[in-house]
């Protein structure tokens, strides 16, 4: 539709531009006083030092502007009866979300104590930024919030993510100009290109520049409105721009702004569902240019500080001690004429709460910010119809991801009406063997169509963009907004996204504090093409460490596995399904696999997380074993149990004793993580003073961290990736960083006691073989053949 077309929406009345003007004066005045006052809130008698917190902190540049916002949306919502949710990029400004949550009435039935009256709004400056109170963000803690403002850039995927197969909900993206120059930022406004106008609800990003950052200009703001304008239209947006500096005007002109925007996003949701358009749409998107730190002061002894980035923090900062400042902030305050906005008992005015909607309309009430009272069961099947036989350990291979995409496409389909499950990757969907969910759903995509593209739909829940920040941001607002997801993503390149898990696994800590929020769908990543299986890409493409940075993280909230086949990936896939509140991450691979356990077995080992597996040892029971050979990983699994049987085979009156660790924080105390053994439980598994010689999957030094504080730790010792890596053959790979069998035969030579002579022409085999590994994959450029070949040989009773 042309822009004469459009239907103008009808102007502010006065009294409509009164009422949102005492709102957004309101909401101002309480902004200022969260910032600095600990006393004296309605300003009943003049100001003195002893009123003002002893230690300011908290950003006000930003929050004018989203006070701003919020009162505009308060209106549109109300006005158009709409279902919405807001993310605050900016979220540093969270004075001004508390401040608009209380004016609304959120902020009180969530914190009883903090009444919206005189004696409220002092607990409600007192808490703020204050020891024992709440964060200077929007965070966990703030109604209405599914996004903490404390790390900027992830504002926009979440919008998007949250907007996913919810068709009737508008959600508000503010983004500042801080968070508009982050790469996580910049790659989100792609998802234009995903958003299904049929089966999604809209997103409306205001891009708010108001110049600066910290100390800084920024990018954005300084491009001339033409340049910005044709950058937001590439991104596949129809900007409208507001600007100004006097608030009448920029009352009306928001107001005109956002009813524009709402016209036009249900001109293109009519277009696609009723009359069957099925070109890409152009969405709306505002951008509003008002000063920093507007209102306030503009003039700090002698240097400019509204519209400048000195107004970014704390514009006065020496109140208690210098009177020019206490004055100054007093004129500050009393500029807003709280008198007209709150009564003698510091209730606010009609006039000020004209605006707001009601019950769950409300931004700090909608339940889309508390998504677990949205959330339903997952229609998980019955996992036997997707288990390989296993007659006996190690007889036949299978891929353990392409046997779980067999399940992730059972589970798409079970949720193909109420739409509430997605799978999101870089890219890797085919690659990392999960194509099977194509059968149930194609890749979302919005963009142009060609006759060589495959199984792509304009109503696709698998979700693909090679920007793993986008695809995090995504499941995260899916998963807060009540939904329930899996990200795949190749292992070296899930570190992208450390910072964006940390914020999450913050999130998720915070909230268990919090009674009001309701347990979420746990973030769950499945890690494939890993470290010992990227040997044709090579050195770029190996890197374990992602454990590493998540198990450094709150125990209760993370949880690591090491499924070393395809029955032990299904149960452990099961089981991240079903849970809430955690991040969990799966290390699992997509090559050909033995098969070691049953499901039957795999589900019983699972739930241990670690486990002896007897058929794999030559303990006979009468005595403690002499070694114990222990692993985590699928390679590290196949690794120690061809050590084991050139064990049984070169040494036989050698006891060893295989245990398989699937469960990664088992190995850690009780007392520092839910699912740690006790050191009676871990001496029963490892023994107290025997050599344990450990294959891991990552870098060894992680094994010995998790582990330093047992009996035995120092008998343990750790093989596992060294970062040395290549382009190179597979078990190459694992020579290359001496995790081999023929390497773990001579450690348990060297370590334990008085087999060093006795068994020193195994050992000298042993190294004969590592050299002629090294010769033939130079000579042939594959393994030696007695590798390739390798194949389990039963001895004793196979598991049940």
């Amino acid at each position: 539709m042309s822009s004469d077309m459009r239907q103008t929406p009808a102007p502010l009345t006065d009294d409509e531009l009164r009422s949102l003007d005492a709102h957004w004066r309101a909401a101002n005045y309480l902004s200022v006083g969260q910032i600095y006052l600990m006393d004296n809130p309605l300003l009943t008698e003049p100001l003195r030092p002893e009123h003002v917190k002893p230690r300011l902190l908290g950003h006000w540049g930003t929050s004018p502007g989203l006070n701003m916002i919020h009162t505009h949306l308060d209106r549109l919502i109300k006005n158009r009866d709409l279902n919405t949710l807001c993310v605050w990029g900016p979220g540093h400004g969270g004075p001004a979300v508390l401040a608009n949550s209380w004016l609304e009435g959120s902020y009180s039935e969530t914190y009883p104590d903090v009444t919206r009256d005189a004696a409220g709004m002092a607990r409600l400056f007192r808490q703020f930024s204050f020891p024992g109170g709440v964060p200077s963000h929007v965070a966990p803690e703030t109604p209405g919030s599914i996004h903490e403002g404390g790390e900027l850039g992830y504002a926009l995927s979440h919008a998007y993510g949250a907007a996913l197969d919810n068709p009737d909900l508008l959600v508000v993206c503010v983004i500042g100009d801080g968070e508009a120059e982050t790469g996580p930022l910049a790659a989100a406004w792609h998802s234009t290109a995903f958003l299904d106008p049929v089966g999604d609800g809209a997103v409306l990003p205001i891009l708010h520049l108001n110049g600066y950052k910290i100390a800084n200009p920024s990018v954005l703001a300084r491009l001339p409105e033409d340049d910005l304008d044709a950058l937001l239209r590439g991104y596949g947006h129809d900007p409208l721009h507001v600007t100004g500096d006097e608030p009448a005007a920029v009352h009306r002109a928001l107001a005109a702004a956002l009813d524009t925007a709402v016209d036009r996003i249900d001109t293109v949701r009519r277009a696609a569902r009723e009359g069957g358009v099925t070109d890409r749409p152009r969405w709306p998107m505002i951008v509003l240019r008002t000063p920093k730190g507007w209102t306030g002061p503009a003039e700090v002894d002698g240097v400019p500080v509204e519209g400048t980035w000195r107004s970014h923090q704390v514009p006065l900062a020496a109140v208690r001690d210098d009177p020019a400042h206490l004055r100054q902030l007093e004129a500050w305050l009393r500029s807003y004429r709280p008198e007209e906005l709150f009564d003698e008992h510091g209730v606010p005015r009609a006039d000020v709460l004209a605006c707001i909607p009601a019950g769950r309309r409300r931004l700090g009430a909608t339940p889309y910010a508390n998504g677990g009272l949205l959330l339903r069961e997952l229609p998980l099947p019955p996992l036997g119809k997707y288990a390989v036989e296993v007659d006996r350990p190690g007889a036949t291979l299978h891929e353990p991801t392409r046997v779980v995409g067999a399940l992730l496409r059972d589970v798409m389909a079970a949720t193909a009406d109420r739409r509430d499950f997605r799978l999101v990757g870089p890219d890797e969907t085919a690659s990392n063997r999960l194509d099977a969910v194509y059968a149930a759903s194609g890749k979302a995509w919005q963009a142009r169509l060609l006759p060589v593209d495959e199984h792509l739909e304009r109503h696709g829940r698998v979700m693909e963009i090679l920007s793993e920040h986008t695809c995090q941001g995504w499941l995260e607002g899916y998963l807060l907004t009540g939904r329930h997801g899996l990200f795949s993503c190749y292992e070296a390149f899930v570190h992208i996204v450390d910072s964006m898990v940390n914020q999450h696994i913050k999130w998720l800590r915070t909230t268990r504090r919090l009674t009001w929020r309701a347990p979420i769908a746990s973030l769950n990543y499945l890690l494939t093409s890993h470290v010992w299986r990227q040997d044709h890409n090579g050195f770029s493409h190996q890197d374990p460490g992602f454990v590493d940075h998540v198990l450094n993280k709150s125990p209760e909230a993370v949880r690591v596995y090491f499924p070393p086949d395809a029955n032990t990936l299904l149960a452990v896939t099961d089981h991240v399904l079903r849970s809430r509140d955690y991040v969990n991450v799966i290390v699992a691979g997509k090559q050909p696999c033995f098969d070691w356990l049953s499901l039957e077995d795999a589900t019983v080992h699972c739930a241990r997380g670690a486990s002896v597996w007897e058929w794999a040892g030559t303990e006979n029971g009468s005595r403690e074993p002499d070694v114990v050979l222990a692993c985590a990983g699928d390679v590290p699994t196949l690794e120690v149990l061809a050590a084991a049987q050139l064990l049984r085979r070169h040494l036989p009156d050698l006891s060893v004793r295989v245990v398989n660790v699937v469960d990664i924080a088992r190995l850690m105390p009780s007392g520092e993580h839910p699912h740690g053994m006790s050191d009676f439980e871990y001496d029963g598994l490892f023994t107290a003073d025997k050599p344990v010689i450990f294959a891991y999957h990552g870098y060894p030094w992680l094994i010995h961290r998790l582990a330093y504080r047992r009996t035995g730790h120092r008998h343990m010792h750790v093989r596992g990736y060294k970062e040395i890596g290549t382009t190179t053959t597979p078990f190459d790979m694992v020579v290359a960083n001496d995790l081999d069998r023929y390497r773990l035969v001579m450690d348990v030579i060297d370590r334990v006691p008085g087999l060093a002579v006795r068994a020193s022409v195994v050992r000298q085999r042993m190294e004969d073989v590592r050299l002629r590994h090294h010769s033939w994959i130079r000579e042939h450029g594959t393994d030696l053949p007695e590798v390739v070949d390798w194949s389990w040989e039963p001895t004793g009773p196979s598991p049940r």
